[in-house]
């Protein structure tokens, strides 16, 4: 067998070698929100029947004119005491709320009468050019009882030996009211004790302290609210005023 020669057989290309590109996912879709339920229908309001003057409402109607109920208030404690004048003997006061205290041990009343005060106030007196301090009473003759008033408590506070009754209408004791009883206490509890004056406008007085020490001088003019008291003084024949402290004088 003959050898044929061979043609050449074109050869293939080579292959290209390509990359390929990740292809990005594609986002998902987001859920359309489902649409929103259309509004119940609302009625329309029923016309009221013709009203006719002078008859009664038809009860649509009268439901409709009553008012909204209220809500209920909160319960408060149910507590009547209240600060009560009671008088007694002058310059017993003490005595009286002594007296007063023991019978409320005694007879269980503590549930009814809850405390027993004597106003007093600290007050400065000047008495042979010297200053001391004394113990006033705000209302002498008088004290203060915090109570729930009954026929009991009444009767525990009104046979105490001292007490000569309660201040008010008629045999109807008559309570302070909140605003009297803030005032006392706020004179009890000042921290400035008061000056008690002993002189008035037109007396002659003395000085007894600072540069016009032992002058002689007529009171002009008495100032409560600043403690001030304004003193005309002769100087060489002319009455010149001189302000001053209430503990700066004395009666002469």
């Amino acid at each position: 067998m003959s050898e044929q020669a061979l043609e050449p057989r074109d050869e293939l290309p080579p292959e290209e070698e390509t990359t390929e590109e990740p292809v990005a996912a594609e986002p998902a879709m987001e859920a359309e929100p489902a649409p929103a339920a259309a509004p119940a229908p609302v009625a329309e309001p029923v016309p009221y029947p013709p009203y006719i003057p002078g008859l009664p409402l038809p009860p649509v109607m009268a439901a409709a004119e009553e008012p909204a109920a209220k809500p209920a208030a909160a319960e408060e404690p149910a507590d009547d005491r209240h600060w009560y004048v009671v008088h007694c003997y002058s310059g017993y006061e003490n005595k009286v709320r002594h007296n007063l205290e023991q019978r409320i041990d005694t007879m269980g009343m503590k549930d009814k009468i809850f405390d027993v005060v004597v106003p007093t106030e600290e007050e400065i007196e000047v008495r042979d050019g010297r200053r001391r301090t004394v113990e006033r009473r705000v209302f002498p003759g008088y004290i203060l009882v915090q109570m729930i008033l009954t026929e009991d408590s009444w009767y525990v506070v009104r046979n105490t030996p001292g007490v000569t009754g309660f201040v008010g209408m008629g045999n109807e004791p008559t309570p302070l009211r909140p605003e009297e009883v803030a005032q006392i206490i706020k004179r009890m509890e000042a921290e400035a004790p008061r000056v008690k004056v002993t002189y008035k406008a037109g007396q002659k007085v003395r000085i007894i302290d600072g540069p016009f020490n032992d002058f002689i001088g007529t009171v002009d003019e008495i100032d409560m609210e600043r403690a001030k008291v304004r003193v005309m003084v002769s100087f060489f024949g002319r009455e010149t005023p001189v302000e001053l402290d209430f503990l700066q004088v004395e009666k002469a």
